[in-house]
Formats: structure tokens, C-alpha cells, sequence
């Protein structure tokens, strides 16, 4: 069974890039889920209706994949996510989503 958490993010345009570099498939945070098993792929999305409305899906094997991964790296998890603040106006997770076969 496939996992994903869907997340919006506003970003101010002077930010649009350096949130793309952080959030994208080949950044930080797919740097630090590609550490834990069960990790597949992160995919930035940017609204096509509103140029500061983006959206990621964080792809897992499981949600088990997932909540390990979280508990195994909370500290470095929340570090990066401190140390982002600054790139979004507005962040939501919209929803935890596994697929159906």
C-alpha cells in the first residue's frame, strides 16, 4: 500500500525559489526522507490558478514507513522545519492519503 501527505504552502514571490530548491523532489527534505526505508519520492506542484500557491506529496510504502521515519528523526525533522520559518506565509497539511487497490 502506498502512503502520501498532501500539503499547500503560500510563498511570497521573493521566496518562490528558495522554497522550490527546499521543497523539491532533489532538496533538503528529500534528502532527509531518503534516509529512512519506505521513503519513495517527494513531488512539488505549484498552483496553475495562483502563482504563490504550491503544493507537495510526500510518497512512502506505508504510513508505518512514515511514523518511523518521523520518530526516528524528530530532532532533525523539526531542525529543518525551524530553519524554513521564513520561506512560507502559510502552511497546511491538507490531508494523509493511502491508496486503494
Amino acid at each position: 500500500m502506498s502512503y502520501r501527505i498532501i500539503w499547500a504552502y503560500e510563498v511570497a514571490e521573493t521566496n518562490r525559489a528558495d522554497f522550490e530548491a527546499a521543497y523539491g523532489p532533489s532538496g533538503p527534505w528529500a534528502r532527509l526522507f531518503g534516509k529512512a526505508k519506505g521513503f519513495l519520492v517527494v513531488e512539488l506542484f505549484r498552483s496553475a490558478d495562483r502563482d504563490s500557491r504550491y503544493f507537495t506529496i510526500d510518497r512512502w510504502d506505508s504510513k508505518e514507513a512514515f511514523e518511523t521515519f518521523r520518530r526516528d528523526f524528530a530532532a532533525e525533522y523539526e531542525a529543518m522545519d525551524r530553519s524554513f520559518d521564513g520561506l512560507t506565509t502559510s502552511e497546511t497539511r491538507i490531508a494523509a492519503i493511502a491508496e486503494v487497490r
